[in-house]
């Protein structure tokens, strides 16, 4: 609840009480601008966007919803032009290979996909948003449901989020997207099959398989069992240990490296990338351990064979599905110091 005194002094100009007003939805709206977008440096960008904005028309703003809705409002539609502006950061081109590679299994569409770190995830509420949200948090952060959003039309999308992730009702979500209810309930329908689509051969788009029964469910976060997994794919990773690592991973398994649009389904063409690639010439690796989207991930550094420093290169993100790795998603180096990783690590 917010007190009419503080919001009185906001609109009287003062910005210590804006700041209060508004920084007790900084996380949730970050968050939000993530789902929205796919990429934790946009959700930053437009967050600042959203705020500049609510500063300015504070004025305007009647107390005929709660501050937090009246936030959300902008934020969508801040969203929804970052994803339509002409002028908006132009993403850089993906860079090559500098080795022979095997042929992939398809190129992926969400080359700006970026991993958000599960640190800015605490304070939020654990469960469902409300009565009417369909997803809980870990479910609604993770990399196949961020995935599966960016591929729907960005209205579709700004109302399955708002619906079944945040559980608004479909008059709040009409209001702020200054549409009907019967416009917000078409998107929503059309949305939700899309999400629910299932996967009927090998070429499939990554998210159809988010219908219930689709994946089998990951061990809790920190839990023995996850920490087994974590602790196996460390080891079998840091002594290069391919047949270990195969053994981890689900028959059906992804490898998937945002910017980069390869992708490679199942363990044969998962042995081959990591045969040619990831371990040629005898390279070795340390893992320092992470969270992202509500997954296990790690810090990956290449070690020097010379005995110098470890260097990073890049953020692995572990999907589970039951007590196999479903997904690995490998990122690049600019997003490390968002989880709190060194650009090297000393030799030991």
């Amino acid at each position: 609840m917010v007190s009419e005194d503080l919001l009185e002094r906001a609109r009287s100009g003062d910005e210590s009480a804006f700041g209060r007003l508004v920084e007790a939805h900084r996380r949730e709206l970050e968050v939000h601008c993530y789902r929205m977008l796919g990429s934790l440096q946009d959700a930053e960008d437009v967050l600042q966007e959203t705020f500049l904005a609510a500063w300015q028309s504070l004025g305007g703003f009647e107390g005929r919803s709660s501050v937090r809705t009246w936030l959300y409002r902008i934020a969508t539609n801040r969203c929804l032009n970052a994803r339509r502006s002409a002028s908006r950061r132009p993403r850089t081109a993906a860079p090559e290979l500098d080795m022979t590679r095997p042929e992939p299994s398809r190129l992926g569409e969400v080359v700006w996909l970026e991993p958000y770190p599960d640190l800015l995830l605490d304070g939020l509420p654990g469960g469902a948003a409300g009565p009417e949200a369909r997803y809980e948090l870990r479910e609604s952060v993770s990399l196949a449901f961020i995935t599966a959003l960016q591929l729907l039309p960005a209205r579709q999308r700004a109302v399955l989020v708002m619906r079944d992730v945040l559980g608004f009702r479909s008059a709040e979500v009409a209001a702020m997207l200054e549409t009907t209810e019967q416009a917000v309930s078409s998107a929503l329908k059309r949305a939700r099959a899309a999400l629910n689509r299932r996967p009927d051969d090998d070429d499939s788009r990554p998210g159809e398989a988010i219908g219930e029964g689709d994946r089998r469910r990951p061990p809790a976060p920190d839990s023995p069992e996850e920490r087994e997994i974590v602790s196996l794919l460390t080891e079998a990773w840091e002594a290069a240990d391919i047949e270990g690592i195969l053994a981890l991973l689900s028959e059906d398994v992804w490898l998937r490296m945002p910017p980069l649009p390869l992708e490679y389904h199942g363990r044969d063409r998962a042995g081959a990338f990591f045969d040619d690639v990831v371990f040629r010439g005898g390279r070795r690796y340390r893992f320092v351990p992470t969270r992202a989207n509500g997954s296990p991930a790690f810090g990956v550094y290449l070690r020097d064979p010379r005995g110098g420093d470890a260097h990073a290169t890049g953020l692995l993100v572990a999907d589970l599905s039951g007590f196999r790795v479903d997904v690995l998603t490998r990122f690049g180096n600019e997003l490390l110091p968002h989880f709190g990783l060194p650009r090297s690590l000393p030799d030991h």
